[in-house]
């Protein structure tokens, strides 16, 4: 008997449309990860620091398969594979220079927007290449959303900046305003700019800025959403704030971080990866490759790999 689809969202379905086709929301159904009947029950982990079970293999959303990335003939990223998990926060740390950032972008073909950049391997949404001849990069970018280092709002209203997205797809929406509302509390921004959406974005603070740039992407209703050094340019209590968000929208959301700051992995993510970049002799050109990918428990606390435990321990990087 074929495993049922699984859906992480009640308004995405698990295939990516392609330009021949036309995106209907499917039913709505349960976060929740579910086990194809008859297959064997998984291996169950805690991850401390949020008491959260884990199966020791995630319940796969997106995959990288043998992944390298260049940018003209240089190649950047080599030999890449990882599962990224159904409403689990998954880390990408590592130095500087190691193509953490370049993987993330590779997710939702940003990259494609760089001269010259190019894939090989396979990057899997569900099961479908992402980079199929036949798929739309902008119904990839849809489902796997994206918030940037630096909170990047529209010159719009705060009301605007949120109606954006779901206007320019031409997303069919019952109510533009429940739309917005919506989004705005899920991102925990409501109560603070309810009275005000009118105004312009660019008057609400650094740490708001970012959590409306949070509630922006979900407006259009993803499934997946990247965050590269979310919260790099804020204080510590709005990066407190955005990672308490963060386990609030993993409920709902497959969340992919890269993140610099080694104790925010510890506190939100649920599985880690580590990077780090090889130099090419003679040129001195990093490439960066994955060292070890496992539950952030055991990176943190019983690495398998030297330089993972000389990375967090501070002897390098």
């Amino acid at each position: 008997m074929p495993a049922p689809a699984l859906h992480a969202h009640p308004h995405t379905t698990g295939r990516i449309m392609t330009s021949t086709q036309t995106s209907t929301d499917a039913p709505a159904a349960s976060g929740a990860a579910v086990a194809p009947e008859g297959s064997p029950r998984p291996h169950v982990e805690t991850q401390s620091g949020t008491g959260r079970h884990l199966s020791e293999t995630p319940v796969p959303v997106i995959e990288c398969e043998n992944v390298d990335i260049y940018y003209g003939g240089f190649r950047a990223v080599n030999d890449v594979s990882l599962v990224y998990g159904q409403n689990e926060i998954t880390a990408m740390i590592g130095p500087s220079g190691c193509g953490k950032s370049t993987v993330l972008r590779c997710l939702n073909r940003m990259n494609d927007l760089i001269p010259g950049a190019r894939v090989t391997g396979r990057v899997s949404y569900h099961g479908q290449g992402i980079y199929d001849s036949d798929v739309d990069p902008i119904e990839v970018r849809r489902r796997i959303g994206m918030v940037f280092q630096k909170p990047n709002p529209f010159p719009k209203s705060i009301y605007d900046n949120i109606a954006y997205g779901p206007r320019v797809t031409g997303m069919q929406v019952e109510s533009m305003d429940d739309l917005v509302e919506q989004a705005l509390r899920a991102a925990a921004l409501w109560d603070e700019v309810k009275d005000k959406l009118k105004q312009s974005a660019y008057g609400l603070s650094g740490g708001q800025q970012q959590r409306l740039c949070i509630a922006r992407t979900i407006a259009v209703r993803p499934e997946v959403i990247l965050m590269d050094e979310p919260c790099s340019a804020l204080d510590p209590i709005a990066t407190a704030r955005i990672e308490d968000l963060m386990e609030d929208l993993r409920k709902d959301y497959t969340i992919i971080i890269v993140t610099h700051n080694m104790q925010q992995a510890a506190r939100v993510a649920d599985r880690t990866a580590f990077f780090t970049a090889q130099a090419a002799e003679g040129t001195g050109d990093r490439t960066g490759q994955l060292v070890e990918f496992d539950l952030t428990t055991k990176i943190f606390s019983n690495p398998a790999d030297k330089r993972t435990e000389d990375y967090i321990s501070g002897r390098f990087g």
